[in-house]
This record gives C-alpha cells, sequence and structure tokens, in this order.
C-alpha cells in the first residue's frame, strides 16, 4: 500500500492510536462518528504512519501514529475524484465548495493535471460526515506527473478566480508540496513543504535548491 500525505484512511479500531501525548476527550467521539484519520506530511518511521484526526471545530486537530494494520480502506484525493463522488453528496448544490467542483474538474483536466479535494471537503467526501461549511475554503492536492510551469500556473489561478469560493490548491512536486498561488508569483523563492519541515527554496522541482529553513 502506498501512502501519501493527504490519503484519507478507515480505521478498524478506535483504540489504535499510538500517540506521545494524551488523548484529547473529543478524539473518541469524532472517531466514533468517523473513524477516519488523514495524513500527515511525516516520515513514516518504524511502521507507524503520521496521521490527524479532525474534530467538529477547526481547533479540534490531533496528531498521532497508526500502524498498517488498523488501516479498513485508503481513499486518496484523486479516488474522489475519479467516483465524482460529490455528485452523490445531497450538499452539492447548497454549499459553495462542493458546488463548484464540477468546474474545477474541467479547469485541471483541460491542462492534464491529476487532483483531488482534501481539507474538509475531501474528508466530507470520504466520510459522508457534513463538514463543510458555507464560509469554508476549496482545499485540492494537483499531482503533476511531470514539472509544472509558471506560466502554466498562473492560467489556472486565472480560472479559479471566476469560481465562487477561494481555492487553496497545494502542487506535489518530487521534494515537496508548495502553494499554487505563491508559485505562480514566479518570485525568487518558494517556501516548499517537506517531509522534514518547511524550507524556502529556489526552484521546488530541484533538488538542492534551499536557501534556508523555516
Amino acid at each position: 500500500m502506498d501512502i501519501r500525505t493527504h490519503d484519507l484512511l478507515r480505521l478498524n479500531n478506535l483504540s489504535s492510536l499510538i500517540t506521545t501525548h494524551p488523548e484529547p476527550e473529543w478524539v473518541h467521539e469524532a472517531l466514533t462518528l468517523a473513524p477516519f484519520a488523514v495524513v500527515r506530511r511525516a516520515p513514516i518511521e518504524k511502521g507507524e504512519i503520521p496521521v490527524g484526526i479532525r474534530g467538529s471545530s477547526r481547533s479540534e486537530r490531533f496528531a498521532a501514529f497508526i500502524l498498517k494494520e488498523s488501516i479498513i480502506e485508503r481513499i486518496t484525493p484523486e479516488n474522489l475524484v475519479e467516483q465524482k463522488a460529490w455528485k452523490q453528496s445531497p450538499r452539492q448544490h447548497e454549499v459553495h465548495a462542493l458546488g463548484c467542483l464540477d468546474r474545477v474538474d474541467e479547469i485541471l483536466q483541460f491542462y492534464e493535471l491529476p487532483w483531488g479535494p482534501g481539507g474538509s471537503v475531501g474528508f466530507e467526501l470520504a466520510s459522508g460526515i457534513a463538514t463543510v461549511t458555507a464560509a469554508s475554503d476549496l482545499d485540492i492536492v494537483v499531482r503533476p506527473p511531470s514539472f509544472l510551469s509558471i506560466e502554466k500556473a498562473e492560467g489556472i489561478l486565472q480560472e479559479f478566480r471566476a469560481l465562487s469560493v477561494r481555492i487553496d490548491a497545494q502542487v506535489e512536486t518530487p521534494n515537496g508540496a508548495i502553494s499554487l498561488i505563491e508559485y505562480a508569483r514566479g518570485e525568487s523563492q518558494v517556501l516548499l513543504r517537506t517531509m522534514d519541515g518547511p524550507r524556502l527554496v529556489k526552484d521546488p522541482w530541484v533538488k538542492g535548491s534551499t536557501l534556508n529553513v523555516r
């Protein structure tokens, strides 16, 4: 099983979390309601997969680890697009972040870019639990099969800006993730989110272009 950042994992045992800190009371309740964890951007060490647990509010986020044996199902952001999961949502026409997914799909298919929803939208589509609000942004993950030019990034952003919701797109490079908005500016450095933490780099597509570490 090739587990990647942003994947949603359905768990078979609510007590299977591995933690170094006491679990907040809301964690068990959240997992009982929706037994899903999202893979965090951190190394997998000693077979322990870094995950995050979502609660009912933005302040309720808990970092932990799980073992592969605890996973019943793995749902990738791309799986949700392949299934057009939003078309089965009863809230597709009620919430902007869900209602614009058809158009986002059209835009990224035109640019031949694999993608998928993350954040609260991805969680709702995978779990069936209403987590998206009227004020929610749309978080998406874009995984270019090869180099993505700044010119293409600018073109995608122009089309996104015509939509009724703010889109926060993370572009996965071979070295980590970058913000589509930051990358499209064409500045001399961009923040790269890596397995070992964020770094400022000259070119996110080339290894060894680090300027400094935050």
